[in-house]
């Protein structure tokens, strides 16, 4: 294909509606051929809505491509009834190769988008065999601090929410105040309740104070009237002495 023919081609594409760009891609696309038989490979598995093949190419000995039927290209096309289909069938597909081949595990795989390794515009779910030190598909681990894996866990349950229209309530959370805080708060109101105790104690102490006063005062004339009554008796009997003396 010309650098000319190259530009009209994705000019033509830019103008097309969905559904065109559906059936061109539809008409372009390998693994719908094969679909329709005009290209040929090593069926495993067919029915109405999906097709499993031999990988020519594959991973390991055993490698399936599951493909659905109908053209989606990447698996956000795809309705869940078909997806789920697609992965019912991979499940048997999966307990066949590990049953026939007597493998001692399996992977289902998907590249969705070329950055993720997809190299045609088909869904495909790739049934892999493993064994043990095959080698396949080694990840080196990278570790996450806590503030990334906090806001990237955000970033992902705020969209998966609104995908699933999920309404997340806010619930406000009181919190505990720390053990300290709470004996600070509770020591002023311990020393407030002892100085009214005391306050108390001290008003008590001035009222029996201030009763014992009033009964020293309402005593003390009592003895001054007594003392009044008998110094007029010794008044009287130095008179009558007084008196007899006279008449001896």
């Amino acid at each position: 294909m010309t650098d000319e023919q190259r530009k009209e081609l994705e000019e033509k594409i830019k103008n097309m509606s969905p559904d065109q760009l559906k059936e061109f891609q539809k008409q372009q696309c390998i693994f719908c051929q094969i679909i329709s038989g005009k290209i040929p490979s090593k069926k495993v598995y067919e029915d109405e809505h999906c097709l499993a093949i031999l990988d020519i190419n594959p991973a390991t000995k055993g490698h399936i491509l599951l493909l659905p039927k109908e053209h989606y290209a990447i698996m956000p096309q795809m309705p869940d009834k078909e997806l789920g289909h697609l992965y019912t069938v991979a499940k048997k597909l999966s307990q066949a190769l590990l049953k026939g081949l007597k493998v001692s595990g399996t992977n289902l795989f998907v590249a969705n988008g070329l950055p993720a390794g997809q190299k045609a515009q088909h869904f495909i779910l790739h049934i892999i065999p493993r064994k043990d030190g095959d080698g396949l598909l080694e990840v080196k681990e990278k570790l996450v601090d806590k503030e990334m894996r906090t806001k990237v866990h955000e970033l992902i349950e705020t969209q998966f929410n609104q995908i699933m229209g999920i309404k997340k309530e806010k619930v406000q959370v009181k919190k505990d105040l720390p053990k300290e805080e709470v004996k600070e708060k509770e020591e002023p109101v311990e020393k407030e309740e002892e100085k009214e105790a005391l306050e108390k104690t001290e008003d008590e102490d001035s009222e029996e104070q201030d009763e014992v006063e009033e009964d020293d005062k309402t005593e003390e004339p009592e003895d001054n009237e007594e003392e009044q009554e008998a110094e007029p008796k010794d008044e009287v009997n130095a008179n009558l002495d007084d008196i007899a003396n006279l008449f001896k």
